[in-house]
């Protein structure tokens, strides 16, 4: 059993306050205990990373250089990716076939691509001004806080950490208590790639205490965030208190609209992959399946006899679809939305913990009918493999229905109709529309969220922005005649 607290300047540290229990969710026994760093600790950690952002090796690293380092960095990761998806499958019971098939991948995808994205970056001249030559050129932040979320903590902290990197800024990152395990061994990585000690360090802890004295430190000069939107609310108003930019990805409520003239297969296979992929938990979830009256009851009819014939169970089992939760606790928040009598609620399939899975944290695929978008079902985010199923009738029914929410990160809309998806993606009040297809990741362009799903984007032109300063000179052209004051 590990017992790892933080590391910091490519020193292993393992001691720090009372220890953290992590568990593994599919027997719901301890695997490591994670001692919480202290403040001292996270001050250790932001001083190692502002020294090697002022000692400059990073910062001042020729763009050829950093792309050799990011490229090293994901070729490590391919070759450790089995031990990788077995620690992170032990840490949050997400398939271990997915993990392996797509979360690693993923993280080595996402530290290749701001290695190109890099070798591409442009500045800015203006010379419109007959005297002057005016250039913008970026320069990187400073010391980047970086905390990360528990339900696909290799891919996504991994995307925080190549692109704060890139452009030369140094790090801390915190991941969740819940998930430290898989982010610290790829992060314990990173100094095989050759990067100088002390840009990339990390610290585990609770968010309230480790993670609230990482965003206060006065030597932290941005953060980005991905998780709950009341965590990401107290985070943006602590940065903004500090004058520190904020980047905060949050909870989603995501529509899935599915038209009468949809490819009916790939509409119910695409609605499946939506709310069922990874447990359920994810903030892009297709968990409000909205569908026209006209194929309702077929589509009901299909996709409940797909949920109930998914396979719940051990996630090292490659036959298995869907794992436990990631702990005892987010169980039980989950089935504490199964109704129980409320008017315009009823259960279509699951909404209870799967049978002869006792041990471990296993929730059966679930689809509640909901008569009204107003219910609080349809309203919080969930997290989990549970969705919703309403009905509507008129496309100006389904724009209303798909955004009465206070979430807007994603929407899904199923039309072979090429004016009605060109309506949707005008209507739709969310920061991605897929339109015919589950959820994909185009890494250059914009992820992030509208309203209550956050502030900011990751991406090749977003990050750059944010991870980033804009710096303007402006050059005269030639010798220009000066006021003389005083003369």
């Amino acid at each position: 059993m590990k017992t790892i607290t933080a590391l910091i300047a490519g020193e292993t540290i393992t001691t720090g306050e009372a220890p953290i229990a992590v568990i593994d969710p599919a027997s719901d026994t301890l695997i490591a205990e994670l001692p919480e760093a202290d403040g001292a600790t996270v001050d250790r950690a932001v001083a190692a990373a502002r020294r090697a952002f002022e000692d400059g090796a990073w910062r001042l690293a020729s763009v050829e250089q950093r792309q050799a380092v990011l490229r090293r960095a994901a070729d490590l990761i391919d070759a450790a990716a089995d031990e990788l998806a077995d620690i992170e499958c032990a840490n949050t019971g997400v398939p271990l076939s997915q993990i392996r098939g797509r979360s690693v991948p993923r993280a080595a995808d996402n530290f290749r691509f701001f290695a190109d994205y890099i070798g591409q970056a442009t500045g800015r001249l203006y010379e419109q001004h007959p005297d002057y030559l005016t250039m913008v050129r970026r320069e990187p932040v400073g010391v980047a806080a970086l905390i990360s979320p528990w339900n696909s903590p290799i891919a996504l902290g991994s995307m925080k950490i190549a692109s704060a990197i890139a452009f030369g800024n140094s790090c801390v990152i915190k991941p969740s208590e819940q998930a430290p395990l898989g982010i610290t061994q790829l992060t314990a990585l990173l100094g095989d790639a050759g990067l100088p000690d002390g840009v990339v360090n990390l610290v585990n802890g609770r968010g309230a205490t480790t993670g609230d004295r990482l965003v206060r430190h006065p030597d932290v000069d941005l953060v980005s965030f991905t998780g709950g939107t009341p965590t990401g609310r107290v985070i943006m108003r602590t940065a903004g208190e500090l004058l520190k930019p904020a980047s905060v990805e949050l909870g989603g409520k995501s529509a899935n609209i599915i038209f009468d003239d949809a490819d009916f297969e790939r509409a119910v296979d695409g609605a499946l992959l939506g709310i069922f992929t990874n447990n359920g938990q994810q903030c892009l979830a297709g968990s409000r399946i909205l569908v026209q009256r006209g194929i309702a009851d077929r589509f009901v009819e299909a996709f409940v006899e797909r949920a109930r014939r998914i396979r719940v169970g051990d996630p090292r089992d490659p036959a298995t679809e869907i794992g436990p939760l990631v702990s005892r606790r987010h169980m039980e928040h989950v089935l504490g939305f199964v109704p129980a009598g409320e008017t315009g609620l009823s259960v279509l399939t699951g909404g209870r913990a799967a049978p002869g899975l006792e041990q471990g944290c296993y929730v059966e695929p679930t689809l509640v009918r909901a008569e009204r978008q107003d219910l609080r079902v349809c309203q919080e985010e969930i997290f989990g493999p549970f969705a919703t199923l309403s009905v509507f009738d008129t496309e100006e029914e389904a724009w209303q229905m798909a955004n009465a929410t206070r979430f807007g990160l994603v929407a899904y809309v199923w039309s072979e109709s090429v004016q009605r998806i060109m309506t949707a993606q005008e209507r739709l009040a969310a920061g991605t529309v897929w339109c015919n297809t589950p959820m994909m990741r185009e890494l250059r362009a914009p992820f992030g969220g509208w309203k209550e799903s956050g502030i900011g984007s990751d991406g090749g032109l977003e990050c750059e922005a944010f991870f980033t300063h804009a710096k303007t000179v402006s050059i005269p052209r030639r010798p220009l005649p000066l006021r003389k004051l005083g003369a």
